[in-house]
């Protein structure tokens, strides 16, 4: 059963975990009685929060406004979590920001799993390389979710995809989707062919192929840069094939979870159609 404990000072050391949130070391908050060293992680808005509740994360607690406390109650009463209860001002001034939408929740992370488990049953993947910018991971994990992708692998240098905001973003789904990180980039690519995937290099390069006219096999490993820089070299080089949306002149790319939804809703309608239809 819940706990519901009222807060109303910004220095209570129990809500220590929400402290902060804007501070790039407070950020990097670490529970020391936790074994595994994993870590924690925050989780904000309402939707999101719905979203943890329903995944494999644990919840640790939950801080919200006296105006949000309504709309959470009677979803999380049954947890066995103290929920943190504190006027929005209190709220903003322990967060360092305006929680306009009222809800914060801590949670413990998980242990990556291993690439081979995730592929598995995956027919489609998409590899992430170098996506620095926590809005577009999030539009991109919910975009994966939304196509069904069967997991996002990402590359050493991608951005937490459990930071906040990333999360918000992706209305919670990063919480849902399979995801993992590749330790060696990008040889580890050539274990994604050798489990029969193609590994196919998303490019605005005008010289690669049109999406609108491949066809791709039954499995399907897209791979997608950061905006601006795009693949690198040693990433295209690894690819077996490099694939371009159209576009009209004069639009040089397009953002990357944009482009990431086209190519998966391109492959979903190949893999649902019947050998006739193609």
């Amino acid at each position: 059963m819940a706990e519901v404990v009222a807060v109303a000072d910004v220095a209570d050391h129990r809500v220590a975990p929400y402290r902060g949130l804007t501070d790039g070391e407070l950020r990097r908050w670490r529970d020391p009685a936790e074994p595994d060293g994993l870590g924690a992680f925050i989780v904000e808005g309402v939707l999101a929060i719905r979203a943890l509740v329903r995944s494999a994360y644990p919840l640790r607690s939950l801080l919200v406004s006296e105006a949000r406390f309504d709309a959470l109650a009677a979803e999380v009463a049954h947890l066995d979590v103290p929920i943190y209860v504190a006027p929005r001002a209190v709220l903003s001034g322990i967060a360092g920001f305006d929680v306009h939408r009222g809800a914060l929740a801590a949670a413990g992370r998980l242990p990556p799993p291993a690439v081979d488990d995730l592929v598995a049953a995956a027919t489609v993947l998409a590899v992430v390389e170098e996506v620095s910018d926590h809005e577009n991971l999030g539009a991109l994990f919910r975009n994966a979710a939304a196509f069904g992708v069967g997991a996002v692998l990402l590359g050493p240098r991608c951005a937490d995809p459990l930071y906040r905001r990333s999360v918000r973003v992706s209305l919670g789904h990063v919480l849902h989707v399979p995801w993992t990180r590749l330790a060696r980039w990008p040889e580890d690519l050539g274990a994604l062919r050798a489990g029969g995937f193609e590994v196919v290099a998303l490019t605005p390069d005008r010289a690669s192929e049109s999406l609108d006219e491949v066809r791709l096999g039954p499995r399907v490993a897209w791979m997608l840069g950061a905006e601006g820089p795009g693949l690198s070299a040693a990433a295209l080089d690894a690819a077996d094939r490099r694939v371009r949306i159209p576009l009209e002149a004069g639009v040089d790319s397009l953002n990357v979870a944009t482009a990431a939804a086209i190519a998966f809703h391109h492959v979903q309608r190949d893999h649902r159609a019947g050998p006739g239809d193609r």
